[in-house]
């Protein structure tokens, strides 16, 4: 095996000595980038004295910056975590620990200081043990997107396409650099069909920077650096090293976490996740987040490699062994395996169980993560303004609103299909003609469609429209009666 370089440029052996016997840490946690001691109700992060290619650590007052930078844009997402940071000083009397927001001239050395939450709610060990769920899914969904939408576009050298190529590029040189703690042939297999799988897409690229999708992100968004808190996740612990790691497409970001579930056998679960992000990230008119999905097996193939090299460069450090990043490798190459689009649309009265049956179907169809679920009750409410949870205004449901409806939902499945995507559609489907013009853009686009038209009793529907709550339906059981009355025409989709 190769030696392993060096990336260490200064011993914090006295640093670290002295935190020991101050802070008395019921644990010491080690990455390759930090140490982290946790205490009773605190956390204290010290950055490691490293300097990496994608990381610079090496100075004190690299590392004082660094930590003022991460307190910032952490408490974007966790103000309840993130305290500040305090210095190490050096005193006449020896090292001393100084307060959260003190100055400090003297300082050898500084801390981010943090609330300690408990570990068995991060979200990876959730994962371990089987209790992670669409529901938690679905509002870490919804606060990713919430996020999103609440950070200004940025544009500069990182975020171009010729800056996506380097970067790209970059990412399968440095697993070839790596050398034998990574599969050299499966390296050079990712470092030709990366950049390959971008290229087609460039002039996506080039418009997602024009309409503002470029922000800057968390950047790291895995399930270890997210947290269940008082029954909601939060993110925490995001990038603040490296403006070009962080200056990137909202959806690029949300991959990591699309990724690392897909790598933990949770497909159904990372449906979950990009679905609701869809339904409720603000829609950019110049280039809509559905066309951005013709860039998501790059994105999450990316994410997988880059977590290789990551976890090869920690195990360097370590000393620990690389299997588990040689399987990052494989997962990146099986995102970038061709699985052609379809169209599934599912019709049937309110309350037989349309969009249960649509989020249960669409894990297991097409590309990574599964199918997109395209909801008639969503698309009425982006199209109106309207938050998903809210009723929309009196006087809303007309037949002029239902067309408007109908075409705003084809039309972003048509997005969706075009980008290479699978699409499940959720609606009622009550006309001939609209079931007819689902039908009619699965032939446009190219693609294989199965209609499928769900049937139950109207005591069933009744009583599943009364027990609804937080939903994006608007139906009630007043709808669902008028709705048992409608002339529906010949159905010739599969019934179930």
């Amino acid at each position: 095996m190769a030696a392993a370089p060096s990336f260490v440029v200064e011993d914090q052996g006295e640093t670290l000595a002295f935190l020991a016997a101050r802070l008395r840490p019921q644990r010491r946690v080690d990455t390759h980038g930090a140490v982290v001691l946790l205490t009773g109700d605190r956390a204290y992060k010290l950055k490691r004295a490293v300097k990496f290619p994608y990381m610079d650590f090496s100075t004190v007052e690299r590392r004082r910056a660094m930590c003022a930078a991460e307190i910032a844009i952490n408490r974007l997402l966790a103000p309840e975590i993130y305290l500040g940071v305090a210095p190490v000083r050096r005193t006449a009397a020896g090292l001393a620990l100084g307060e959260v927001g003190e100055a400090a001239t003297d300082a050898v050395d500084w801390l981010v200081v943090m609330r300690r939450f408990d570990e068995e709610g991060l979200l990876d060990r959730m994962a371990e043990r089987g209790a992670l769920t669409p529901g938690l899914m679905a509002a870490l969904g919804a606060r990713i997107a919430a996020f999103h939408d609440g950070l200004p576009p940025v544009r500069g050298e990182f975020c171009t396409p010729d800056a996506y190529r380097h970067s790209v590029a970059a990412d399968g040189r440095q697993m070839i650099e790596v050398g034998d703690r990574l599969d050299p042939p499966t390296s050079l297999r990712l470092a030709e069909a990366m950049p390959a799988a971008l290229e087609p897409y460039v002039g996506l690229v080039a418009r997602r920077l024009e309409a503002g999708a470029i922000r800057r992100c968390h950047g790291d968004l895995h399930l270890r650096n997210i947290v269940l808190l008082d029954g909601r996740p939060v993110p925490f612990d995001a990038i603040e090293f490296s403006e070009r790691i962080a200056n990137i497409d909202v959806l690029y970001d949300l991959s990591f976490a699309l990724m690392d579930l897909c790598e933990r056998g949770q497909r159904p679960l990372a449906n979950r996740l990009l679905n609701e992000w869809l339904w409720r990230i603000v829609e950019l008119p110049a280039a809509p987040h559905e066309e951005a999905l013709a860039l998501l097996p790059m994105f999450l193939s990316r994410r997988a490699a880059i977590r290789a090299f990551v976890d090869a460069q920690a195990a360097a450090v370590s000393g620990g062994d690389t299997a588990r990043a040689r399987d990052y490798q494989q997962v990146a190459l099986s995102f970038l395996q061709p699985a052609p689009p379809r169209l599934l649309a599912i019709g049937g009265l309110s309350g037989s169980g349309k969009t249960t049956r649509a989020l249960q179907l669409a894990p297991s169809i097409g590309r990574s993560p599964g199918a997109v679920v395209v909801r008639s009750d969503v698309e009425r409410k982006r199209v109106a303004g309207v938050a998903l949870e809210d009723r929309m205004p009196a006087g809303s449901y007309t037949a002029e609103a239902s067309a408007r409806t109908y075409a705003a939902f084809l039309a972003r499945a048509e997005r969706v299909l075009r980008a290479g995507h699978a699409v499940v559609l959720d609606a009622v489907f009550s006309k001939p003609e609209e079931r007819a013009a689902a039908e009619a853009l699965a032939a446009r686009v190219g693609v294989p469609f199965e209609g499928l038209w769900l049937d139950v009793p109207k005591e069933v529907a009744l009583s599943r429209v009364a027990s609804r709550t937080g939903d994006a339906s608007d139906a009630t059981p007043a709808v669902v009666e008028r709705q048992f009355g409608y002339d529906l025409g010949e159905i010739t989709w599969k019934r179930g």
